[in-house]
């Protein structure tokens, strides 16, 4: 049991274990009233056959008072049958409520466990695995557990009850009309189970289907303007008509398999009722017991445990689906934060940074980014750090924030090591601006004040101003409330960049670290962006990335990485007399940019 998948859920079935133990109850009570309007129905079918004959052969006053007796009988009948279907429906209501809403609150329960388990893990795992698999888990396979945890758990214990009531209650009536009545039964169990499994691979094989059409609108939207701009419209159509007309036929198919369903259930329920006429039909005409009320209350017995007979291939394959996706849960679940953790410090950063002999190799690749790397800067210095792409630049500042652990060397802020500081102190210090900019499909305002409940006007209006974004937003019709496309798509990529400045400035944080977040804004518009950085920063420290050298020569240090080591250190002014990597940048980026005084 401690291996199988589901045993996950054992946890939440004793949370809302009294919810279960009630709904069960209720499942009780509604197949015990149901089932009891058997009898009833048997007793009305049999009182009519030997009253109406009584009532035809009636004269006079006699025919009147039998008709009256009549009439008070079978309208107690009637009540009868009512009030037994009206508690069945009753307890029905309340059997779905409960075992359908405790599945529900599961479910709730299981996706936040899910999410908050995503929010600890470290970058690696997101970028070994894809994202629609990472949602898949919390959404559909989440879904299809949460159909174990409903239906299948509550049509499985219908099953169980509606045979414990009703089959006793049949065996008292007439034993060779039970086992007559329940012969068909396994047939049926066993032609929906196969028919369910292959509808099954089929449903799985249109899920496949319709996620590569999902992907391909999803791609063609995002990319819209790459498309356009390469007039690749009609080849996208055509894509999408081939993978939809996939789709299709295998939908048309799958709708082919599923109509065998309910012919197999009539073609068998409707040899069970046959049985029952034919034996009882002998038993009545030889006199052996079994009254035509006998045959109607039989029929009304198959009809009551048809559905749920038919359910239990149904119940099986949703359990077969559940235990697959909950054991893809599991699988995620059982993922660890690599992160170590330390002394969990919270003392205050000044902003002395050192990297001691710093060796770093992604562990999802086995690509080293960064080899024995040494290097110190004081509070309130600018350090830059400029090379080619793929010299290592990017994984420096995320070493910094701390999402990946050292393969070797320490890295130290005033002092102490940072694998010692609570890691969310330790962000919560770092304005980190990277170079993939995130925006939200929110307000400019939330966007910019992203983390924080309690913003004033003046410190988001302060926070655009100091990223020159301010100006570009007063020209939005909605100002600071204009709401964003996805991933921002409504703005250009230079105002994309300086609203992730924003977002970092209004932090007020220790350490300022620029992953390459300046690319897409004009040279103008970069230095007053870096001036307003020099005016703001005080005693603070800050990292510049980039690619190029207008971003990183007002700094006080430049240290010039190429294939993770530095080969070069020191200032603009140094740097360009040396026959070097930078030199040789400078000179390129003179070349291509004669306009501006880099």
């Amino acid at each position: 049991m401690g291996n199988w998948a589901l045993s996950h859920l054992n946890k939440y079935l004793y949370q809302y274990r009294y919810y279960f133990l009630s709904g069960i109850v209720f499942v009780f009570l509604n197949n015990f009233f149901g089932s009891y309007q058997g009898p009833i129905i048997r007793e009305t079918i049999d009182y009519l056959e030997k009253s109406l004959p009584l009532l035809k052969q009636a004269q006079g006053a006699e025919k009147a008072a039998l008709q009256n007796e009549f009439g008070w009988n079978i309208g107690i009948l009637v009540l009868k049958i009512l009030g037994l279907t009206i508690l069945s429906g009753v307890f029905l209501y309340f059997q779905r409520k409960i075992i359908i809403g405790t599945s529900r609150r599961i479910e709730y329960d299981l996706k936040n466990e899910i999410y908050n388990h995503y929010q600890q893990l470290p970058v690696s795992f997101y970028k070994k695995n894809n994202t629609g698999d990472i949602m898949n888990r919390i959404s559909e396979d989440v879904n299809q557990v949460r159909n174990y945890l409903g239906p299948a758990i509550m049509y499985g214990i219908n099953l169980f009850a509606i045979f414990i009531v009703t089959v006793p209650i049949m065996l008292s009536v007439n034993t060779e009309l039970t086992l007559y009545t329940l012969i068909p039964l396994p047939f049926l169990v066993i032609s929906i189970y196969v028919v369910q499994n292959v509808i099954t691979k089929h449903s799985e094989e249109i899920q496949r289907s319709m996620s590569g059409l999902s992907t391909l609108v999803q791609e063609t939207f995002a990319g819209v303007r790459v498309l356009k701009s390469f007039v690749r419209e009609d080849n996208m159509a055509d894509q999408f008509e081939v993978q939809s007309n996939d789709y299709k036929d295998k939908a048309i198919q799958l709708s082919r398999i599923n109509a065998l369903f309910f012919p197999i259930m009539v073609f068998l329920i409707g040899a069970s009722i046959i049985l029952i006429v034919w034996i009882g039909g002998k038993n009545v005409i030889g006199h052996g017991g079994v009254t035509n009320g006998n045959i109607a209350e039989f029929i009304f017995y198959l009809n009551k445990l048809a559905w749920p007979v038919t359910s239990l291939g149904w119940i099986t394959v949703m359990i077969k689906r559940a235990e697959v996706s909950q054991g893809r849960i599991n699988q995620f679940l059982k993922e660890q934060n690599t992160l170590r953790k330390g002394a969990e410090k919270t003392t205050p950063i000044v902003g002395t940074i050192e990297f001691k002999d710093v060796s770093f190799t992604y562990p999802d690749t086995g690509i080293e980014a960064v080899r024995h790397m040494s290097f110190t800067t004081l509070p309130g210095q600018t350090l830059a750090i400029i090379g080619n792409t793929g010299s290592g630049k990017s994984t420096v500042a995320s070493l910094l924030c701390r999402l990946y652990d050292l393969s070797s060397g320490t890295i130290s802020i005033d002092g102490t090591s940072i694998s010692d500081f609570n890691l969310q102190y330790l962000r919560s210090q770092i304005g980190f601006v990277p170079q993939d900019v995130f925006l939200f499909s929110d307000t400019i305002r939330n966007n910019i004040a992203f983390g924080f409940d309690n913003v004033t006007e003046a410190q988001i209006i302060e926070a655009a101003e100091f990223a020159d974004l301010y100006h570009s937003i007063q020209h939005f019709p909605d100002g600071l409330d204009t709401i964003l496309g996805e991933r921002g798509i409504t703005l250009s990529g230079g105002q994309k960049q300086r609203l992730s400045l924003a977002r970092a400035f209004i932090r007020n944080p220790r350490l300022f670290i620029l992953d390459d977040c300046l690319s897409a804004v004009d040279t103008k518009t970069e230095d007053t962006i870096l001036n307003n950085l020099k005016l703001v920063l005080g005693d603070r420290s800050t990292v510049i990335i980039s690619h190029r050298v207008s971003s990183v020569k007002l700094a006080n240090t430049i240290l010039v990485m190429d294939d993770g080591e530095i080969v070069e250190s020191g200032s603009h002014e140094e740097l360009i007399q040396v026959q070097g990597v930078y030199r040789s940048i400078y000179l390129k980026q003179l070349k291509e940019e004669p306009t501006n005084s880099i």
